[in-house]
This record gives structure tokens, sequence and C-alpha cells, in this order.
């Protein structure tokens, strides 16, 4: 059964050094921010993280990129962390690029209970050929490079072989949980943290609103308490902005 924890740090407490972590979140949106900070004011080291990217400079899971505290990394897109590009080009952190649809599905498929599948993201690339540089040494040289996969052709059209990602733990954020597990995202933040929750072993949720059950009606519940082990009420989100753009203001027509 799902049970609630009073913090934060409560709820991540026994994740300790090398555990792997799925995490949710686009950018800045929708990232168990919370959790994460409980994770950097604690001692966890070596950590494998599997995320869409690795937050900010000072923000999500740059802190923990700052501390060094995160050994290697699976996502999609690095943003704009200059202090993940420079551990990842200094050969201090270990970077498994994958394309976004395919990364989605190996936590998918983590879930599901689904070991490996065919896709037709990257073949012809690196990406099924080998050879994308997981981990540079000091010198600029690669010290690990991605190894080639499977290929298959199927009906005249060739794919490769992805396997699925599973994970200790899974960090996510939700608008409305209750107390039964059951989760309520807010718009965009429906994004990986669905995906990521599946993918974790244990699943830690931190929402802005805890209600009791019966609360939420079910057809709007985006994620089912089944996949959530543990959920702690943080607050509202002080929400950031990975990149903020904005348009000038044009003067009014007399």
């Amino acid at each position: 059964m799902t049970r609630v924890f009073v913090s934060a740090a409560d709820a991540v407490a026994d994740i300790g050094s090398g555990a792997s972590l799925a995490v949710g979140g686009f950018g800045l949106c929708g990232i168990p921010d919370a959790l994460i900070a409980a994770i950097a004011d604690g001692s966890a080291t070596d950590l494998e993280v599997a995320s869409n990217n690795c937050g900010t400079d000072g923000h999500g899971l740059g802190l923990l990129l700052e501390q060094k505290r995160i050994r290697r990394v699976i996502a999609s897109y690095v943003g704009e962390n200059k202090e993940f590009a420079r551990q990842y080009l200094a050969g201090e952190l270990e970077v498994e690029l994958s394309p976004q649809g395919t990364l989605a599905e190996r936590l998918r498929a983590g879930g599901a209970g689904i070991p490996a599948f065919f896709t037709p993201a990257g073949v012809g690339t690196p990406v099924s050929e080998g050879g994308l540089p997981w981990r540079y040494d000091g010198d600029g040289s690669i010290a690990v490079a991605s190894p080639p996969k499977e290929v298959r052709e199927y009906a005249g059209k060739r794919y490769v072989l992805e396997e699925s990602i599973t994970t200790d733990f899974a960090l996510v954020h939700a608008a409305i949980g209750d107390t039964e597990g059951n989760l309520v995202f807010n718009m965009a933040a429906r994004n990986f943290n669905p995906l990521a929750a599946m993918a974790g072993r244990v699943c830690i949720a931190q929402v802005e609103t805890l209600v009791r059950p019966g609360v939420l009606d079910p057809a709007q519940v985006h994620l089912p308490g089944i996949f959530v082990d543990r959920i702690v009420a943080t607050g509202v989100q002080d929400k950031q902005i990975e990149k903020r753009t904005v348009t000038a203001r044009k003067a009014a027509v007399v």
C-alpha cells in the first residue's frame, strides 16, 4: 500500500550511493524538485539517472550535478546546463544520449515488463551502429563508447533493438494525489512523469495537494496508485522557466 510521508527527506532517506533513479519532468516543467533537493541534502553519491534532461545550473537535477553526485545520465537532451557539458567533456560524467521518443518508450516498456523492443528511430546512425562517446578521458579521447545494437528488417524496413529501462527508484511530481497514490498531473507536467513512475521499482511522488481517497474522479486519474509506493505533500511548487523568451510590446496604433 502507498505510504504517506511527512517530509521529502523522510521519503528519500533510503536512497543510497550507487542507486539508479528515473526522474520525471521535461526541462523544468513538472520536475520533482523537493525530492531532488532532499537527496542533495543527503549523502548519496554515484547515482545513475534516467531523465529527459538533467535540470539547469542550480535547479532540479543540476543541484546533484554541481555536487558531483551523479555518475551516469541517460537522457535525450542536455539543455542549457553548462556544468553538465563541462563534466561530460572533462570525463567526469558518463552520458548515454537516447532519442526522446525512444527514451520514453524504454521507460514505459520497463514498467510494463517488456525487456526490449524494435524501433526505426536511429537506424543507420551512431545510435544503432555504435561509437557515440558515453564518457571521455581527461585528454579529450573517448574512454567509453556506445556498443552497436541489433538491427532487423520487417516488411522491408529496418529497426534497431532498444533495451528497456528499470531503476531502483522513481521520483515524480504531480499536482494532486490521494493517499492511495492515485495521481493527477497539471497539463504539460504530464510528460515523463507517468513513464518514470512506471520504470521505478519504488516510486516516490511529491504532490502539491494531497486528498483523501474518493475525492478524485477515477476518470481524471492520470496514473493509478498501483505504480506509486510513497507520497509526500510538498505544497505549491515554485515553478521555474528554463529559457524565458518574450516578445517586445508593440506601440499602440492611434
